[in-house]
């Protein structure tokens, strides 16, 4: 297996859309792929990164995932909108969603974009921080695949159903909250996997319901939830909003983006509102600033050099990687590596790493 290999972020960019392009998906939803993996990986989310893109190739080849994504418009009462994703890639869906979102909260003030029938989108913030930078609020919501099981049950049937939060933040640029309700991202046991390395007591459990710090195990077994059962009634009504509110698969029914030939049925559920609808801007601006100021300014614990606001740390790894480069994995290298031989695509130039 080939060593761990850095790569610069517009060569990986280029890279990952080029094999995209080699499957027959059109350039700007190819492009919008690569993007949210390439940054994922400059936030620092690797299991949310390149790691997934056989994922999504698999799926595509398999037919599980359109290669042309189509979006219908089911029902638009002005506010309130329902689209169909036709089993179309998550991200182009949900861009789209973000897209309608920010218009109709500009006209209305407010609004709902519920999807049906999409597929796993990467990280929720990439969508809900677009809503921001446009001076909106947004907040989104996605079922996924079973990984938890119920609150005092033993088999899996719900998602870790992530969901994300973005606000304008004045000259703090943008606070964004984005997790799982999970004790932590299942993409995160995978990338330990790919890592060799154990996860921590707490994550997760085998098969038969016993607590491992065995990432395989873990796979095979349960994600446990955070907070214990407050974890779990999150997921249970996020999968309300985002599964059975929008007339999508929901429960066992939604296919994760490592399943090749199932169809994801995966629904989302974006309440965007508008801040100038809401709240003077200059005044919601000095208002959203004073309180990040003051976060800042918070005496910190003895184990603490400073504290940060949420988004804040992404920031800085984009800051930081963009610079020093992405670093991959083996077995994510060895995977690219893999399908540039099956696409005939040019691997990026990559600065080989020491073991």
């Amino acid at each position: 297996m080939a060593p761990a290999q850095r790569i610069r972020p517009d060569a990986l960019l280029s890279f990952t859309t080029d094999v995209l392009r080699a499957e027959d998906v059109p350039q700007p939803d190819a492009r919008l792929l690569a993007d949210t993996l390439v940054t994922a990986e400059l936030w620092g989310h690797a299991s949310h990164g390149m790691l997934r893109l056989p994922w999504y190739v698999a799926r595509l080849r398999s037919g599980a995932t359109a290669r042309v994504t189509r979006i219908e418009r089911v029902r638009d009462t002005g506010a309130l909108v329902v689209l169909d994703g036709g089993d179309g890639i998550g991200q182009v869906i949900t861009d789209h969603a973000i897209s309608l979102g920010v218009e109709r909260a500009r006209e209305y003030g407010v609004s709902a974009v519920g999807v049906r029938n999409s597929g796993h989108f990467g990280t929720a913030a990439y969508f809900t921080r677009k809503a921001a930078d446009q001076g909106c609020v947004a907040l989104l919501c996605t079922n996924a695949s079973p990984a938890m099981a119920p609150w005092g049950g033993r088999r899996k049937s719900i998602g870790t159903n992530p969901w994300s939060i973005a606000a304008p933040a004045g000259r703090h640029g943008t606070v964004v909250m984005d997790l799982a309700n999970t004790a932590v991202a299942r993409g995160k046991v995978y990338l330990a996997a790919e890592r060799g390395t154990e996860i921590p007591a707490g994550w997760a459990a085998d098969a038969d319901g016993n607590p491992t710090t065995d990432p395989r195990r873990a796979i095979d077994g349960l994600i446990l939830p955070m907070a214990g059962p407050k974890g779990y009634v999150m997921s249970f009504m996020f999968d309300v909003l985002a599964g059975v509110l929008t007339g999508s698969a929901f429960g066992a029914g939604v296919a994760g983006p490592y399943q090749r030939d199932a169809p994801s049925g995966v629904g989302h559920l974006l309440l965007t509102i508008d801040v100038a609808a809401m709240a003077d801007p200059a005044a919601y601006a000095d208002r959203v600033e004073a309180l990040v100021d003051a976060t800042h300014s918070a005496e910190t614990a003895p184990w603490a050099d400073r504290i940060l606001v949420p988004g804040e740390l992404e920031d800085q790894n984009f800051a930081e990687h963009a610079t020093a480069g992405i670093t991959l994995t083996a077995t994510t290298w060895t995977s690219l590596v893999t399908l540039a031989a099956e696409t005939q695509v040019d691997l990026p130039p990559t600065e080989e790493l020491a073991a």
